[in-house]
């Protein structure tokens, strides 16, 4: 039996993937459409919705019309990917925040009602972050190699911030 090369859909197409029953474990903004959707393997997407199934061995990365029928839910997977369209444009404009030096010589901002600090140490700059008004504080680990890549993390350290201290 021959098939049809225009009604085939990736692997919407193969009897052995699961349709239906698919779960999100994770999603991911590529900041410009670079990969194909590895669901129906024909739309070139920027969000990435990572799903994985019990009866399927791989994490498939695939856009949001085939998250939303894999997970069989029409608003979960637009919500994800309204929240990822909304720190993309959150980033842009944090960028441009004005960061001020404390008398220890560290850049800082007050933000949300947190204090964010960014300071050298003996591998490149480290990101602290604490509760305005409480002895709420956590340092991160990472390091990185200029003060303003880790400025620019610390966007990811408000977020974090916010639900855990």
């Amino acid at each position: 039996m021959s098939t049809d090369v225009h009604t085939q859909r990736g692997k919407w197409s193969e009897p052995h993937v699961p349709h239906r029953g698919w779960s999100c474990v994770g999603v991911d903004d590529l900041e410009e459409p670079s990969q194909v959707c590895e669901m129906c393997e024909s739309v070139d997407i920027r969000y990435v919705h990572y799903m994985e199934h019990p009866d399927y061995p791989e994490t498939l990365a695939v856009g949001c019309v085939c998250a939303e029928h894999m997970e069989e839910d029409y608003a979960r997977p637009r919500a994800r990917e309204k929240d990822l369209r909304r720190l993309a444009a959150r980033r842009k404009t944090w960028r441009g925040r004005k960061w001020r030096i404390s008398h220890a010589g560290n850049s800082y901002l007050n933000s949300e009602g947190f204090n964010l600090t960014v300071y050298r140490g003996s591998e490149g700059y480290r990101i602290a972050v604490s509760r305005r008004g409480t002895a709420q504080r956590q340092a991160g680990r990472k390091w990185y190699p200029s003060e303003e890549e880790a400025k620019a993390a610390a966007l990811g350290a408000l977020i974090w911030a916010k639900t855990h201290l």
